[in-house]
């Protein structure tokens, strides 16, 4: 049994700990949205909100409270009172056993049985139900707030959803991206290593001088940096959507195409979660002033106890029991003036909100069509950096095979291959620029895992 407790731990543990290869992009957002820690907890505060929620409910329908109460006194208030509640009060408490009234100083008599009572036990049992009938909308008020505040959670949840979409999609481009970049290298590595062992076969014959070949070697030793350079910026990339995934990722599929724009409209702008928060915001100022008004009318409450008393627990308990009920209404009706500076107060912040909708909603708009005519921009650099690096390509093989006849110094050579080098270069971080700008785009259109 122990043995097959342990392999069911392992099993349910593996998942978590071993490595994932070949990793697609729809697999790794449906692996953010289930493992990222950050996520994680943000939904706990969404249930906490909604905890919240269902705690301002509940004040409408007022509280019940039992409590039962043990105590012994011979105070002779106490004792008096216990035998009152619990119905047993005698005129012999009273003190009538020593009345006398031939006496004719009975009214100055202390009496005994009233003022030194023996010790009494006392145990009561009682139920207490008090009601808000009307508070002036507060309860109300509130309740719709907490409401408000746990769609406000929501709309955070999501807001970090977006932005964690954001980074893992970036993370999968960048990585392809530097793929891309490591397979170009690797080529021009086994160019210039080829161009290398030329030089080599011509410095034999005397076609080439000494200071050819090292010059190359110098290009080669600088070309395998860049490559390792690369290599490490790659596994600190994996390195990191491991950590957004909160899973160990060895290997991802790469994505050759660049992504589409997506299309910008006034609908589109709406769907932003700052701009929602905002709207949000707006209507619980709204309420906010509602709860300030509440402030300047009645509250009624009602109340009912049902309790029952005895020198012994639960002894004869409908025999001796009691029930209270009432009603109260209160009513401030000054205050110093400190009820109205609340509620202007609260005009004020919705007016203050108001203007920040609008201005969350004009700004919003600006950075889309501000970002769309950046990705045009980086997209129109993109076609033109493919067609330069083609024709530097073209280029470099063109002045290889001139070197090999004499025409070109290897100088010549190695600068066509360096433009070819940077034209790549510029080409993909155009590439990851324009990528980049895309899903910025999309995060703040609120458009989740659109590609």
């Amino acid at each position: 049994m122990k043995i097959k407790t342990t392999l069911l731990l392992l099993l349910l543990y593996l998942p978590l700990v071993a490595n994932v290869e070949n990793l697609t992009l729809n697999r790794a957002l449906e692996m953010l949205k289930k493992n990222n820690l950050e996520l994680k907890i943000s939904r706990f505060n969404e249930q906490m909100k909604a905890y919240e929620a269902e705690a301002a409910e509940g004040k409408n329908y007022g509280t019940l409270d039992v409590a039962l109460t043990g105590m012994r006194s011979n105070d002779a208030g106490n004792v008096f009172g216990f035998k009152l509640q619990s119905r047993e009060a005698t005129f012999g408490d009273f003190g009538f056993a020593e009345f006398d009234p031939q006496n004719p100083g009975i009214l100055e008599v202390q009496p005994q049985s009233l003022n030194y009572p023996g010790a009494r036990n006392y145990f009561q049992t009682k139920v207490s139900y008090m009601l808000p009938l009307y508070t002036g909308g507060k309860l109300t008020e509130y309740g719709r707030i907490t409401k408000a505040m746990q769609r406000m959670s929501q709309y955070d949840t999501k807001k970090l959803l977006n932005e964690k979409v954001f980074q893992t999609k970036k993370a999968f481009y960048d990585i392809s991206l530097i793929q891309n970049y490591i397979h170009n290298l690797s080529k021009i590595i086994k160019n210039i290593k080829h161009l290398e062992n030329i030089i080599g076969n011509m410095q034999k014959e005397g076609y080439a001088k000494e200071t050819d070949r090292l010059e190359v070697q110098a290009r080669l030793a600088e070309a395998q940096s860049m490559f390792n350079q690369a290599e490490l910026n790659r596994d600190l990339a994996y390195q990191f959507l491991s950590f957004l995934l909160n899973t160990d990722v060895s290997s991802i599929q790469t994505i050759k195409n660049i992504t589409p724009i997506p299309s910008i409209d006034i609908g589109n702008i709406e769907e932003n979660i700052d701009i929602k928060k905002a709207k949000l915001g707006l209507r619980v100022s709204k309420m906010a002033i509602n709860v300030e008004k509440s402030n300047n009318l009645p509250t009624v409450g009602a109340f009912a106890e049902y309790q029952s008393s005895d020198n012994t627990l639960w002894n004869e308990f409908k025999d001796k029991d009691s029930y209270t009920v009432g009603i109260q209404a209160k009513w401030n009706v000054f205050n110093g003036g400190v009820d109205k500076a609340n509620l202007e107060k609260a005009k004020v912040n919705y007016l203050k909100v108001k203007n920040q909708v609008a201005l969350a909603k004009s700004g919003i708009a600006l950075k889309a069509v501000k970002l769309k005519t950046e990705i045009l921009s980086k997209y129109a650099d993109i076609k033109s950096y493919r067609k330069q690096l083609k024709f530097a390509k073209r280029v470099y093989e063109n002045y290889s095979s001139r070197y090999k006849e004499g025409i070109v110094s290897i100088t010549d050579v190695l600068i066509k291959q360096s433009k070819e080098l940077e034209i790549l270069l510029k080409l993909l971080t155009s590439k990851n620029a324009y990528n980049t700008k895309i899903f910025e785009l999309n995060k703040l259109l609120n458009l989740g895992d659109s590609k």
